[in-house]
């Protein structure tokens, strides 16, 4: 295209002239857009100019002005936007036809913020969509009755929409972070008797969730109808009390999700009488004893004011409060050996995935952790990512061997510095919302990566004291000679920048969520990204470069060495005493994950070797019928879910 080129759409396309009749359309309003037509931005107008035109019936003009130089290629996606103003019986969708039969495809949706959408329906893996020899498609036709092996057909569902808004105290006009909400179904007692799935599904009574310091923003799931917001019992409710809108006292406020756009709620609080003095969260003690705690110029100048704000003071301890509410798949997912366990004596593990194959490490690592420890078990995954056959997986795993399953997801805030690259929005929800993702009853949970294999009791872990820390992390191994020239954090900027402090990795850690929250570690978390994601070269391994960063400010307890053994920085000679086995990445030399797992989680050191732990798991999913069909299974990744 040239510099500027003009594409008008007359009025024989279904467009009226200015001043026709209402019967015509609308002629005293006409549209122009101005767009270069190589971005993403006019892959979303396109659709809707289409509406405008052909529907609305509006005069159009389009001017494209693509930009005269580029530096790189423009588009790296094929994008469809799902709009119509009269589907009438036509179920939307999109449709991509045409595509690439020799490069691997990945499926993202961009829906609005308000909406919490997961795929229902997917019989090959979304994020490795690619043609084999035998096909290029599911086994079997669909409903459209296209033919099979050269049709994917994926399905999306809205499992709840989102009541955001922003939290502010009415006296010192700031917001209150830290302050914990809960949202009740209206009519709906909370029940504490706990039960086996977080309440973040369409048709759950309640969900909680703690206000951020960035604008007071809080973000709620919720189905529509009506529902109250109220403070979470604990210290927070003891502080403060909700406004009305008269000005006086109430205990709790009426809302009502009845829309599919963003509806932002306005909370104001206030401190309650004697309270004015009480501080809600607590400092973050320098807690090392390994080194100072103070903050270089160059530090002050990546953090930005809005760190020195983030460690201001912040008071004493809050009280937990809301519940597990159960559903249809939660009583599956409670597992039909479980029992109702104090959440103090069970172990809560985190971890997330996306694609078959780590899918497929994800629940070897889940069996393995179960098998070893002596504690139940209860894992909550992010299920943004998550394949609708493992679901159906995990569910049967439950009910197998006893554990239970929850899935968690939290939609990334529109003011906080987007990632456009999956892998890095992955690594982003490991770090980045750790204080809202989990039920505010959940003091504790692990990390652990989906492609490590458990060899210890986690319970070790569950009960360890780390010192009044946050956090815990295992740092990198130095025992391997022959990788140490690749630790880039023996040299340099990082070298300076830690001053003797070691760098962990980010594949095990522990965290306290109970200081966790009452330090507000997570908006210091955040405020320090936002800085340094402005330059795009920094954080490269996002989810392990920032708390490493941040020591200074939030100090890590270091983790005994072998909570994490990996093959690619510890000698061979420490694999004995390791008691999780990480596959990660070796920098010299690639090596396919499937590969390594075969190969270095086998021997006489496991009580069961990968490949056994696989053949079980494949065992169980035959007997109930789910998992992965063979013609759809993935053997190796498009995305590198870690760093190594």
């Amino acid at each position: 295209l040239s510099a500027q080129e003009t594409a008008t759409y007359p009025s024989g396309h279904g467009a009226s002239s200015e001043g026709a009749s209402s019967e015509g359309g609308v002629g005293t309003v006409s549209v122009l857009v101005v767009i270069n037509p190589l971005t993403e931005a006019a892959q979303r107008v396109a659709p809707l100019l289409l509406v405008l035109r052909d529907q609305l019936r509006l005069p159009l003009r389009v001017l494209l002005r693509p930009a005269l130089q580029l530096t790189e290629f423009p588009l790296s996606n094929f994008y469809r936007f799902v709009v119509d103003s009269d589907v009438g019986e036509v179920q939307p969708r999109a449709v991509f036809e045409g595509l690439p039969r020799k490069h691997v495809l990945t499926m993202r949706m961009d829906v609005p913020e308000s909406w919490n959408v997961q795929s229902s329906v997917a019989a090959q893996d979304v994020d490795n969509l690619r043609c084999t020899d035998q096909a290029c498609g599911d086994d079997s036709s669909g409903e459209d009755g296209l033919a099979g092996g050269s049709v994917t057909r994926i399905e999306y569902t809205l499992k709840s929409l989102l009541a955001t808004g922003q939290c502010f105290d009415e006296l010192e006009k700031r917001p209150p972070n830290g302050l914990q909400l809960k949202l009740l179904r209206l009519g709906t007692e909370l029940d504490t008797g706990g039960g086996a799935f977080q309440a973040f599904q369409v048709g759950a009574s309640s969900s909680d969730t703690v206000v951020m310091q960035n604008l007071g923003y809080f973000q709620l799931a919720a189905a529509p109808g009506l529902w109250e917001l109220e403070l979470a019992e604990g210290r927070g409710k003891d502080l403060y009390e909700m406004e009305g809108g008269a000005g006086g006292q109430v205990e709790s406020i009426r809302v009502a999700v009845t829309a599919f756009y963003d509806e932002n709620l306005m909370l104001r609080v206030k401190k309650r009488r004697g309270m004015e003095h009480e501080a809600l969260l607590e400092e973050i003690g320098d807690g090392q004893g390994d080194g100072s705690s103070e903050v270089d110029e160059a530090e002050v100048s990546a953090g930005g004011g809005i760190l020195s704000k983030g460690l201001s003071k912040v008071g004493n301890m809050m009280g937990f409060a809301g519940s597990e509410k159960d559903d249809k798949r939660a009583a599956a997912l409670a597992g039909a050996n479980a029992t109702v366990t104090p959440e103090s004596e069970k172990i809560h593990v985190f971890s997330l995935a996306t694609g078959h194959l780590y899918e497929r490490f994800l629940k070897i690592m889940m069996l393995s952790a179960v098998k070893r420890a002596s504690l139940p078990v209860k894992f909550w995954l992010l299920e943004n990512y998550l394949s609708p056959t493992f679901k159906d997986s995990a569910e049967a795993m439950a009910k197998e061997y006893g554990f239970e399953v929850g899935f968690v997801t939290y939609k990334w805030p529109s003011w906080l510095r987007q990632q456009t690259s999956k892998q890095r929005i992955i690594w982003g929800y490991k770090i980045l919302f750790l204080d809202v993702l989990f039920p505010l009853d959940v003091s504790r949970v692990i990390y652990v990566d989906s492609d490590q294999t458990v060899r210890g009791d986690l319970a070790e872990l569950w009960r360890l004291d780390l010192k009044g820390k946050p956090y815990a992390y295992t740092p990198f191994c130095s025992s391997r000679k022959e990788t140490l020239g690749y630790q880039f954090w023996r040299s340099g900027y990082w070298k300076d920048h830690l001053r003797g402090r070691p760098y962990h990795i980010s594949a095990l850690y522990v965290v306290d969520l109970a200081t966790f929250r009452r330090q507000a570690v997570g908006d210091q978390l955040r405020a320090l990204y936002d800085n340094l994601s402005r330059d795009p070269n920094s954080l490269a391994n996002l989810d392990q470069d920032l708390p490493n960063y941040a020591q200074h400010m939030i100090p890590i307890y270091s983790l005994p060495q072998e909570w994490l053994w990996c093959e690619s920085w510890c000698s061979d000679k420490t694999k004995a005493q390791a008691k999780t086995i990480d596959l990660c990445n070796n920098p010299m030399h690639k090596e396919p994950k499937l590969d390594m797992a075969k190969r270095v989680v086998a021997g006489g050191l496991f009580k069961e070797s990968w490949v056994e732990l696989d053949e079980e798991i494949r065992g169980l999913e035959a007997r109930h019928r789910v998992g992965v069909k063979t013609a759809h299974e993935t053997t190796e990744a498009s995305l590198d879910m870690g760093f190594g």
